[in-house]
């Protein structure tokens, strides 16, 4: 029996306090980037989702630094080339947002299975290479906080 992922998923947006967000180029989609994503397997909570794809897609263990839970939900149409990991019927996922926050810049070691690059660039820039509109989004939020043009999620 084939085993569907589920259609609940985090975005993991991952930045430095200089507001440099790292992204990944996925390696089936050569020129798609993105922030950590992730589908939720078994009946983890949204933050052990975010913790374990944060650790399986860069190496980093995101217990040693800010993972902020924004409480955010996205619901979106799954694209066509991907609805086959899914359950039969299953057409929108809903995607929880985190930002993990990190001192400065890191090596990244991506799995490279789903990621064939990666690359540290300024909130702006970061936001414009973004495929998924929610993530674009997120970045975005992301600088409004730290400029306090927003309130800041809870952690």
């Amino acid at each position: 029996m084939k085993a569907y992922k589920q259609p609940q998923s985090v975005l993991v947006v991952i930045h430095t306090r200089a507001l440099d967000v790292l992204l990944l180029e996925r390696a089936r989609q050569p020129g798609l980037w993105q922030s950590v994503t992730g589908s939720r397997e078994g009946n983890e909570p949204p933050r052990a989702t975010a913790q374990r794809e944060v650790m399986e897609e860069t190496g980093i263990d995101s217990s040693r630094y800010t993972l902020r839970d924004w409480q955010i939900d996205n619901t979106y149409e799954i694209f066509a080339t991907w609805r086959d990991r899914y359950a039969p019927g299953v057409t929108h996922n809903t995607e929880h947002v985190f930002a993990l926050e990190l001192p400065e810049r890191i090596d990244i070691i991506t799995a490279p299975d789903e990621h064939r690059a990666y690359r540290w660039l300024p909130w702006q820039e970061a936001a414009e290479h973004c495929f998924s509109w929610s993530n674009r989004d997120a970045i975005r939020l992301l600088s409004a906080q730290a400029m306090n043009k927003a309130p800041a999620p809870t952690p």
